[in-house]
This record gives structure tokens, C-alpha cells and sequence, in this order.
């Protein structure tokens, strides 16, 4: 009988020391109070306290946490309600405030939340509250921030989950989005056909300057065929005139050589002159010295003839 009592409080004292022994796991802190009051906090490792004086009071997490508080009726400084629904991120820094700063601090960061934002929207129209969410969010996270320091909470973010407007005010959204989009289309619209109608034109313009460097070119073209044509006339006749002048003289050199005498020399000297004019011509300037001869050739043409 002795043993098992001795058995039994030997088992009583290893319990005791055994709860006596706690390991605070990463990222927690835990709350010590001695005899009801504060008395540390415990960090991260292995630690001892005192059977049936101390407790761990707080268990607390210091990781950063996320709270989404339901939809909060808000009205805006024209007078329109709405519901907003927020998304708090926020940390606890300092354990011993966290535990005896506020009695539930979860409820207290909600109201606090819904007030705030009605104080910050209730400052902003309809329209600034639709479009600066960003800067709803920045005087909500300084205002939560300053209110829970004493509170040993940290507010890192304060985020607007969903505003939702009134279904009328929804309605009028959608009809002023449509006519805007409706707008726009018909502002497209016209650039588009303004933009043809501007490339038709150059279009044609371009058209009509290519045109115009084609007749010109062509009628350059047939300028320059034109003149070659003359000049290669012109270089024609010369060359006859030429040839027809290079025979006389061969046949003046030749009656020269066989001993004619001068009387038939400016005879033939008549006859290249008759061909020169080539019947084309209706006036020929005959030398004077060649006039005293005309008799002379008549009488040598009939001459020959006989």
C-alpha cells in the first residue's frame, strides 16, 4: 500500500514538473502572469515557471494577420449610401499591450474600421469615391495605425474590398458607360472616315502629279525626237550638198586636168549651182562673172543635144 501511494506521488510531481516545462513555438509570444499579475513575456525557446503561481495568461501570434469585415453602410458628402466592405492586414508588435490594452481587439479594430470610413467617405462625392480607392485606403490605414498603437497592434494595410452603389446609381452608371462607349464609337467612326476620305484625296493628287510628269516626260520625249529628226534631216542635206559639191569639183579637176578652158569651167561651175537649188529653191544669186556665160551654155546644152 506505501508503494503505490509513493508510486502515485511520484507521478503527481513528475506532472507537475512537466507542465512546469513550456516551448514557445516561432513566430508566438506568450503572456506571464505571477499570482495575477504581469509578469513577462515569453519568446521564442524553452522556458520554466513557478507550479501554481505562474500562468501563461495570452497566447499571442505574431504573424501578420488578415481580417475581412463585413459590408458597412457609408454615405457620401452628396448624400448617396452604399455599402463598403473592408480587408484590415495588421501585426501585433507589442504582446503585453496586445493582452490588457483592449478587451477584445478584434471587435474594436472592426468598429474602428466602420468609423473611420464613414468619416473618410463621408467627406468624398460619389464619383471621387469610385475612383480614389487608393487614397481611401492611405487616410484608413494612418487613422487605424495611430488609434491601435496603444493597442500593440500595427496596421499595415487597409484594403476596400467591394463598393457597391445603389442599384439606381448602378443603373445610371451602366447608361452613362454605354452612351459614353456609343460616343467614342461614333468619334472613331468619323477619324475613320475622315482619314479615307484624306487618303482618297491624296490618292488622286498623287495620281494627277504622276500624270503630269508622264505627259511631260512624253512631251520632253518627243521634243527631243522631233529635233533629232531635224537635225538628222538637216545633217542629210548637208551631207548631200556635200557630195553633190565634192562631184563638181572631182569633174572641174577633171575638165581642169584635160585642158578646158575657163568659159567651161564656170559653165559646170552653173550646172552645180542648178543642182545646189535642187528645183526647191525659187531664186539663185548667180556671180557675176558666171552671168557673161549663160549664152555660152545655152549654145553647149543644144550642142549636146544634137
Amino acid at each position: 500500500m506505501g508503494a503505490i501511494i509513493v508510486l502515485i506521488l511520484f507521478l503527481i510531481v513528475l506532472w507537475i514538473a512537466a507542465s512546469c516545462i513550456r516551448i514557445v513555438p516561432q513566430a508566438n509570444a506568450y503572456v506571464v502572469e505571477r499570482l495575477g499579475a504581469y509578469q513577462g513575456t515569453w519568446a521564442v525557446g524553452i522556458h520554466f515557471k513557478v507550479p501554481f503561481i505562474d500562468k501563461v495568461a495570452k497566447k499571442v501570434i505574431l504573424k501578420e494577420q488578415v481580417v475581412d469585415f463585413a459590408p458597412q453602410p457609408v454615405i457620401t458628402k452628396d448624400n448617396v449610401t452604399m455599402q463598403i466592405d473592408t480587408v484590415v492586414f495588421f501585426q501585433i508588435t507589442d504582446p503585453k499591450l496586445f493582452a490588457y490594452g483592449v478587451e477584445n481587439p478584434i471587435m474594436a479594430i472592426e468598429n474602428l474600421t466602420a468609423t473611420t470610413l464613414r468619416n473618410v467617405i463621408g467627406e468624398m462625392e460619389l464619383d471621387q469615391t469610385l475612383t480614389s480607392r487608393e487614397v481611401i485606403n492611405t487616410k484608413m490605414r494612418s487613422s487605424l495605425d495611430i488609434a491601435t498603437d496603444p493597442w500593440g497592434i500595427k496596421v499595415n494595410r487597409v484594403e476596400l474590398k467591394n463598393i457597391i452603389p445603389p442599384a439606381a446609381i448602378r443603373d445610371a452608371m451602366e447608361k452613362q458607360m454605354k452612351a459614353e462607349r456609343e460616343r467614342r464609337e461614333a468619334i472613331l467612326r468619323a477619324e475613320g472616315e475622315k482619314k479615307s476620305t484624306v487618303l482618297v484625296a491624296e490618292g488622286k493628287k498623287e495620281s494627277a502629279i504622276l500624270e503630269a510628269e508622264a505627259e511631260k516626260q512624253s512631251a520632253i520625249l518627243r521634243a527631243e525626237a522631233q529635233k533629232e529628226k531635224m537635225i538628222r534631216e538637216a545633217e542629210g542635206e548637208a551631207e548631200a550638198i556635200l557630195k553633190v559639191q565634192k562631184a563638181t569639183a572631182d569633174g572641174l579637176r577633171f575638165i581642169r586636168e584635160a585642158g578646158a578652158d575657163e568659159a567651161v569651167i564656170r559653165l559646170k561651175s552653173l550646172e552645180a549651182f542648178e543642182k545646189a537649188a535642187d528645183g526647191r529653191a525659187t531664186k539663185i544669186i548667180i556671180p557675176s562673172e558666171i552671168q557673161g556665160i549663160a549664152g555660152l551654155a545655152s549654145s553647149v546644152k543644144e550642142f549636146i543635144g544634137q
